[in-house]
């Protein structure tokens, strides 16, 4: 019998696929992360199975597989790199794959609608929603989304210090936001964050997490079954629509209500946490944030935020189906494809100087939101967000701090989604 190259055991030399992430430097790629680059742009690595799939480290290289209809984004094919061990429970049950809901693709657990699955089915259902999220729909949203961010603000201001900003501000606004737009009630958000951190979850049992899953697809399946019945003019009533003309499944629809729930809270809530503390370390780039005029100034320094920090921290995962040339490699049809986005974003030939934090850089070709067919579908809404909520927080608060040290921040290390469970801040 013989054996493909997922199967074989792993020849000597292939290095191991390290933690992305290090306590010594919670802002940047492991020193092991940033050491495989050295291995060149595509190479072979040993996964936590012993399989040893492809991984790519230059931002040329993920750009063009990316955006490549050879590459498959099917969880469930065999020679898929899961970054943990698939569970054996039943049909629809998930598992966590890896990928953060910013990135647009494989939203950190199986049975989420169009990020796992391939075109033409990913198409049809993706045009269902891409409406809801283009520029000019998203910026109508600016002034209600400031109006919320200074709510929020004059509550932290009138409240007891200090305050740990993710429970205070970073999570209740796009939870708010995401809320407001699909028709989800936000007096149920304990519920919604609760689960969705179970699925993006590392250290969760795939039992925890299917729980979570089916606890979350039966709750929008309910609000679906409202909208029949009594539309609005919300998200969830535009596919319940759909549901009326034959064109989806009800199913479909809470799943894919699953999935822009957890992508439109979660992923920024960690943005806005990383992005302020990174901002607090860096007092003159902060500054600049807070008194800029132009606001070309905040958006520039939101991309650079983005590509800074690459909260998706576990690659975008793939499988070839069909053999692929590139940077003088072969990837054959059936092999597993780690595309690591954080040093992709740290790659000196398209960003000099990359560990360094520069607002004033041009950094729009960043890879935190993806690229081709499966680019995050919500990164308009998302840097909308970002570009209303640090300026406005360090105008307002201009004193902001920590209020503990550094190292004690516990940044998750244990989630899909990297971000810091608590950050506690005075002023």
């Amino acid at each position: 019998m013989t054996t493909s190259p997922e199967t074989a055991p792993a020849p000597a030399g292939i290095p191991d696929l390290p933690d992305p992430r290090s306590a010594r430097c919670p802002f940047d790629p492991s020193p092991q992360m940033r050491g495989l680059a050295a291995f060149g742009p595509v190479f072979r690595v040993r996964n936590w199975d012993g399989k040893t799939p492809w991984v790519v480290t230059s931002h040329a290289e993920q750009k063009a597989l990316l955006s490549d209809n050879r590459l498959s984004v099917d969880f469930a094919a065999p020679g898929f790199p899961s970054p943990i061990a698939r569970h054996g429970g039943g049909e629809g049950e998930s598992e966590v794959h890896g990928e953060a809901a910013q990135d647009g693709d494989n939203h950190g657990v199986t049975d989420l609608s169009f990020v796992g699955m391939d075109d033409p089915e990913h198409a049809r259902l993706r045009r269902m929603v891409s409406g809801v999220f283009t520029i000019k729909r998203v910026e109508a949203m600016r002034p209600a989304v400031q109006e919320l961010v200074d709510g929020f603000i004059d509550r932290l201001l009138d409240g007891p210090k200090p305050v740990d900003l993710v429970q205070a501000f970073s999570l209740p606004i796009p939870s708010l936001v995401i809320s407001e737009l699909l028709g989800v009630p936000y007096g149920d958000h304990e519920f919604f964050q609760i689960n969705s951190k179970t699925l993006v979850s590392l250290t969760a049992t795939p039992a925890e997490r299917h729980s979570a899953h089916t606890a979350l697809v039966d709750y929008l399946d309910q609000l679906v079954g409202e909208r029949l019945g009594n539309p609005g003019e919300d998200v969830l009533s535009r596919l319940a629509a759909q549901v009326r003309a034959g064109e989806l499944t009800r199913r479909e629809v809470a799943v894919m209500g699953v999935l822009l729930l957890l992508g439109g809270h979660e992923t920024t809530a960690n943005m806005i946490t990383l992005g302020i503390l990174l901002l607090l370390q860096h007092p003159r780039q902060a500054a600049r944030v807070r008194d800029a005029e132009d606001p070309e100034v905040v958006v520039g320094a939101v991309e650079e935020l983005l590509r800074f920090l690459t909260i998706a921290h576990l690659g975008r995962r793939r499988t070839a189906l069909e053999d692929i040339e590139i940077a003088g490699q072969t990837i054959r049809k059936g092999e597993g494809v780690i595309m690591l986005g954080e040093l992709a974003n740290r790659d000196p030939s398209v960003f000099p100087d990359p560990d360094r934090l520069d607002i004033t850089r041009d950094a729009r070709q960043h890879q935190a939101f993806g690229a081709g067919t499966h680019h995050c579908i919500g990164q308009p809404l998302a840097r909308m967000e970002l570009q209303v909520i640090y300026p406005a927080l360090l105008r307002r608060i201009p004193t902001l701090r920590l209020a503990t040290e550094l190292d004690q921040v516990p940044f998750k290390f244990d989630a899909v989604i990297y971000g810091a469970h608590e950050l506690h801040v005075t002023w």
